[in-house]
């Protein structure tokens, strides 16, 4: 996520939550489909990691920018 996003509605959360979640499927996704197909039980295990990583990240940065956005007013 490189660029700011206004969120002011529910609306934009939903667009937000559906474009982050493209993105981290896109990536991480992949990344994991690939490990199970072709990897050990390691490699799964650290893709699927990486997986509830991108998500976990996803959350916090917008967890993080509601908060800025309340010490803000």
């Amino acid at each position: 996520m490189e660029d700011a996003i206004q969120i002011d509605t529910r609306g934009d959360f939903g667009l937000w939550a559906i474009e982050v979640a493209k993105q981290i499927v896109a990536d991480q996704g992949f990344e994991l489909a690939r490990a199970a197909r072709d990897g050990s039980e390691e490699d799964v295990r650290v893709a699927g990691n990486d997986l509830g990583q991108a998500i976990t990240n996803a959350m916090m940065e917008v967890f993080d920018g509601l908060t800025d956005a309340v010490s803000e007013e």
